[in-house]
């Protein structure tokens, strides 16, 4: 993961230069099974040849965290649009590409960077540009689906190394209420951590490989059971 670990850092390093041309700051970091269902794609294994071919019409847009599906070749880097430092607001620069890539169902997951923005509200600057990014979405891809899925825990060490960490659960239920306020879909993923704390990487933030596969999965059965309960 080094290579990640130095992408992440380089990420950084570039927002906060941004940032400081403005004002002193620093951060860091990062359907139905029917309708996001297309051609298998060019991934190694059988399980990875699933997800390529399950996901093949859908584009995960998202930090550090999301960039973790194309790192570990569990997707094809074609369907995430992700990096390192990625903020709601920095996102709204990445609509143009994600056009292009004409996905069916784009799946969100940002806000892991956003609670670490030096600014006095984290939370309400953060979902303001979250709101204009899915505003942004829907204007430009107005057949699309889009769901938010939620900012993933990090371990106690993790959490105990940086405070504002413990601000995950309550900016989640912000992405909450926002996906109800702009009427589009909201997975929460946190159960998949809390059932897999051994797939931390070493920092306590960002995951092996082996979690991308069961959060794909879980993603795809919540997808099943949310339209069963419509």
């Amino acid at each position: 993961m080094k290579m990640k670990r130095e992408r992440k850092v380089l990420g950084i390093t570039l927002l906060v230069m941004v940032a400081l041309s403005v004002a002193a700051c620093g951060t860091t970091g990062q359907p139905p099974a029917s309708e996001i269902s297309g051609q298998a794609g060019d991934i190694s294994t059988p399980e990875q040849t699933s997800n390529a071919s399950l996901y093949q019409k859908s584009v995960f847009l998202g930090d550090s965290i999301t960039e973790g599906l194309s790192y570990h070749d569990v997707l094809k880097e074609e369907n995430v649009l992700a990096g390192a430092g990625k903020t709601a607001e920095f996102a709204l620069q990445d609509v143009d590409e994600l056009v292009k890539r004409k996905p069916e169902h784009v799946f969100i997951q940002l806000g892991s960077d956003d609670i670490l923005w030096p600014t006095d509200n984290p939370k309400k600057y953060s979902l303001s540009y979250y709101a204009q990014l899915i505003d942004r979405i829907k204007v430009r891809l107005p057949e699309a689906s889009i769901t938010i899925l939620s900012v993933t825990p990090v371990t106690a060490e993790a959490e105990k190394a940086e405070l504002r960490y413990q601000n995950i659960g309550d900016y989640n239920e912000g992405l909450k209420e926002l996906a109800s306020k702009v009427q589009v879909g909201y997975i929460d993923v946190s159960s998949i951590v809390a059932d897999h704390p051994n797939m931390y990487d070493a920092d306590g933030i960002h995951f092996q490989a082996e979690f991308y596969p069961i959060l794909l999965d879980y993603v795809k059965d919540e997808l099943g059971r949310q339209k069963i309960a419509k």
